[in-house]
């Protein structure tokens, strides 16, 4: 069973198709089906059959996944060593934490492991950094979250063994213009929200979600856009929106946007990983150095 072999049987589960597998790997068609005809005469078990969406791993294939990534991996951190180069850990991020969060934990990270060199690779969708985290090609993500498990906010969690900690609290606000009806009021209650109108993104997006947890169904959900869309929108008096605090601090200072008198529960900034990868030498030691002191 060789290096090579691993990386082609990860790209065939990745990408389903003889043919795809080989793009991605910049190799013929023919090397990938023969390398998977290799490894499995070696294993002395079929990895794949046919199925309606492409080729499937067989169960023999399910156990191989997880054991072929930790073999490359542990080849990818042995060859480092040698080498006399940095650790790598490849860390999966919330486009909306790029730039808000992802600073603090590169400085601790900077700080307690300066032995670690961290790539960052960032995502739109939630979905595809879980998919990456349990498919090994990232040691952890960085997401929002709340609850005692990975998905309490109300989004699907992947078929897989994840772990986490939380790392910082992400406070949420409710906003509107100053002029709004509700910004005069205190001691507002969702009931008070019944006829408003709460400015959206996406069903996935973790405001919409928090928004479905802490407000309920009656506020009625006007689809805008993202986090700047949202903000604009208010900032205007087309409706109400529920936002991160670093989102709209700005707004606020200036009073473009007032905080209505909701009392809200912080969302947590959770590090998501896969929970056998702590096998990995020092690993959980790693991932714990981004945890507040």
């Amino acid at each position: 069973m060789e290096l090579r072999q691993l990386r082609t049987f990860e790209a065939v589960v990745r990408h389903r198709t003889v043919t795809d597998a080989a793009v991605a790997l910049d190799l013929a068609p023919s090397s990938v089906s023969q390398q998977i005809r290799t490894l499995e005469g070696a294993l002395g078990v079929a990895l794949f059959v046919r199925g309606p969406k492409g080729m499937e791993p067989t169960p023999a294939g399910q156990r191989l996944r997880g054991w072929a990534r930790s073999l490359l991996d542990q080849a990818e951190q042995a060859t480092r060593d040698v080498r006399g180069e940095r650790r790598l850990l490849r860390l999966g991020a919330l486009e909306t934490l790029a730039g808000s969060h992802v600073p603090h934990v590169l400085a601790r990270f900077a700080e307690r492991r300066p032995d670690i060199e961290v790539e960052i690779h960032s995502e739109r969708a939630r979905d595809g950094l879980l998919a990456d985290v349990i498919e090994g090609r990232l040691e952890a993500a960085l997401l929002l979250d709340s609850g005692d498990d990975v998905g309490g906010l109300g989004f699907p969690a992947p078929a897989g063994p994840l772990t986490f900690v939380d790392l910082d609290p992400v406070p949420l606000v409710l906003v509107s213009a100053p002029a709004h009806p509700l910004a005069a009021r205190t001691a507002l209650t969702p009931d008070d929200l019944r006829h408003e109108r709460l400015l959206v993104n996406v069903p996935e997006c973790s405001f919409w979600m928090a928004g479905n947890k802490i407000l309920g169904p009656s506020p009625e959900r006007i689809k805008a856009g993202g986090v700047p869309v949202m903000r604009a929108w208010a900032e205007h008096g087309l409706g109400i929106s529920l936002l991160p605090r670093f989102a709209v601090a700005d707004s606020l200072r200036s009073g473009a946007l007032v905080r209505l008198d909701l009392p809200l529960p912080d969302l947590s900034l959770r590090l998501v990983w896969r929970e056998d990868r702590e096998s990995l030498p020092g690993m959980r030691d790693i991932l714990y150095a981004a945890a507040r002191p």
